[in-house]
């Protein structure tokens, strides 16, 4: 089994190729735009370093967000050109579980809140077990002092993602509230591993109809006043 996986969910972009379980190449590209162009150039690295060519791939993982609207554009874009020009079935993989993933092998017992930064003091989040299981689902959150202390009354929660810098003055004195100093972005690599246990059980998406996970609608930043003089 030869997985392409793919994720633009924040700024810039990374691609991954699994085989079977095994990582085979990876590249991340950590800038402040998504590009079509720069994500096929780091596709066509990563499957040519791997060893194979694009017909070779037995399917197309993509990050299906939360994230940046323009960013997960950019990816399900790529992701669904590339099914429908070799025919190859389409896997979509949570973002924040993929973020999960990372950091879950580090903090046994603990729960994990992976966090994508929204506007103002929105944040994307959800919360996961240390085995990958939703405890909280997605969704779009408004950071305030009351925000998890439910969660946080019983346990120990890891807050991570470019988002949790929102969070962290608000909880920071909390002691069952733990903030890592490494920089945790979404990765191609997990949503590759991910995307290995979704084709071992044929979850696959209609190409066709498949959309990102961009959970609200886009916003558009209000027009500027024309500076007018007479």
């Amino acid at each position: 089994m030869l997985l392409l996986s793919i994720d633009t969910s924040i700024r810039g972009c990374s691609v991954a190729v699994h085989e079977n379980s095994g990582l085979l190449a990876s590249y991340d590209l950590n800038t402040d735009k998504s590009s079509s162009s720069i994500l096929t150039t780091l596709i066509k690295s990563a499957v040519e370093h791997s060893g194979y060519d694009l017909a070779d791939l037995d399917a197309v993982a993509i990050a299906k967000g939360p994230g940046s609207y323009t960013g997960l554009r950019v990816g399900v874009s790529t992701a669904k050109g590339l099914c429908y020009a070799l025919d190859k079935p389409l896997i979509a993989i949570n973002t924040l579980q993929a973020m999960a993933l990372q950091v879950a092998p580090f903090y046994a017992g603990h729960l994990l809140c992976p966090m994508i930064d929204a506007r103002r003091m929105e944040v994307y989040a959800a919360v996961f077990d240390d085995q990958n299981n939703f405890v909280w689902p997605t969704q779009a959150v408004i950071m305030n002092d009351a925000s998890f202390q439910d969660l946080l009354t019983d346990h120990k929660v890891v807050f991570f993602g470019d988002g949790a810098a929102k969070c962290k003055p608000l909880l920071l004195e909390h002691p069952n509230a733990i903030f890592p100093e490494m920089e945790i972005r979404p990765s191609a690599i997990t949503i590759g591993k991910l995307a290995v246990q979704a084709f071992e059980t044929n979850q696959f998406e209609d190409v066709a109809a498949f959309e990102p996970y961009y959970l609200k609608d886009f916003m558009s930043p209000p027009p500027k006043k024309a500076n007018l003089t007479v």
